[in-house]
């Protein structure tokens, strides 16, 4: 009898152990499955504890999400994200590139100007665009993409994981918690498509169109050289705001009809050279602008043949700007009588 009883204690005690060991790790792998689905829900579960006490509040939380019969909603979801998130991002990025493309479409109808304006005898530039090797723009631009690449025509593809790679990005616009200023910088950075390109500009022969001289920028150019390549692009550019690179080029027919062409120039000429104030001064001068020059007096000799009127301010105690207003002939004259 004795033999018998401790045969059946020990199998009873070998089966309790078992099961315990079973339901040790069946409380494990529970705990360990709470815990993910937590991490994956947070705001779902914020009052949710990963363990076995909260069994009743898991319970409760999937009787809701029977009774709210969610999954009836997937085809729902999936039409919300085909009609209105993606499409949206579609139009977005859609709306981007034709910035992009008005960019590209303006250094075109710019470079007509520009062909037309001798930089260098026989020779004239050209601007040249090249796509900005910026990280950020360049991941930018693939997260868009990605948000709408495999989506148009196949249904499969509206899934969670596209919601997400939208919501990231949106999350970004909007500013992320702590990160707000960072995100608002990143925000202007990558949706401005001016930073999409990085710009050069090009001297070339205009008989044969072969390149003289590339410039990725104006380092290593003399002063002069800056200032009159920047001359030359803002020529261009005044030419194309004004309607003017139609036809042979700014340089050659800028003078013919009447039309308002009013620019004003602050200071432009106060430190560059007399040589390429002047080279300026004629450009504009071809392209018949209307100019309202602003200049310290040391460069009036440069400004008087290309003006009709000057106006002269003075301020000698500091508190009563006085202007006096002449013809280029009379502040001649009283120059002469002066000397």
């Amino acid at each position: 009898t004795g033999t018998v009883e401790s045969a059946v204690r020990s199998g009873l005690t070998d089966t309790i152990d078992a099961l315990s060991k079973q339901i040790a790790r069946a409380a494990e792998k529970t705990v360990r499955l709470m815990a993910e689905f937590r991490n994956k829900y947070p705001n779902e579960t914020t009052e949710i504890d990963a363990a076995l006490e909260s069994a009743a509040d898991f319970g409760k939380l999937l009787e809701q999400l029977v009774s709210n019969d969610l999954p009836r909603f997937e085809a729902h979801f999936k039409e919300s994200l085909n009609q209105n998130t993606i499409h949206e991002v579609v139009a977005f990025n859609a709306f981007l590139d034709s910035r992009r493309q008005d960019i590209v479409n303006r250094i075109g109808e710019i470079n007509l100007s520009l062909a037309g304006i001798e930089y260098n005898a026989g020779r004239h530039i050209q601007l040249e665009h090249q796509n900005s090797t910026d990280l950020d723009v360049r991941q930018f631009g693939t997260d868009l993409r990605a948000c709408s690449e495999g989506t148009i025509g196949d249904d499969d593809q509206y899934s969670e994981q596209k919601y997400l790679q939208v919501a990231r990005l949106i999350e970004r616009f909007r500013g992320r918690d702590g990160y707000t200023t960072l995100d608002e910088r990143w925000t202007a950075k990558v949706t401005d498509v001016r930073n999409w390109f990085t710009f050069s500009a090009s001297e070339k022969w205009t008989e044969t169109g072969e390149e003289f001289e590339h410039f990725t920028d104006s380092g290593g150019k003399s002063g002069g050289q800056k200032e009159k390549l920047a001359y030359t692009i803002l020529a261009a550019a005044l030419a194309f705001q004004f309607g003017l690179a139609s036809g042979n080029g700014a340089g050659k027919n800028a003078g013919s009809g009447r039309s308002f062409r009013f620019v004003v120039i602050d200071e432009a000429f106060g430190r560059g050279s007399d040589e390429s104030a002047r080279y300026g001064l004629e450009l504009f001068q071809r392209m018949k602008l209307q100019l309202l020059i602003v200049t310290p007096l040391q460069k009036i000799h440069v400004i008087e043949p290309f003006v009709s009127h000057v106006g002269f301010v003075a301020n000698t105690n500091g508190d009563d700007s006085q202007l006096r207003n002449m013809t280029i002939q009379e502040y001649r004259d009283e120059r002469d009588r002066r000397a």
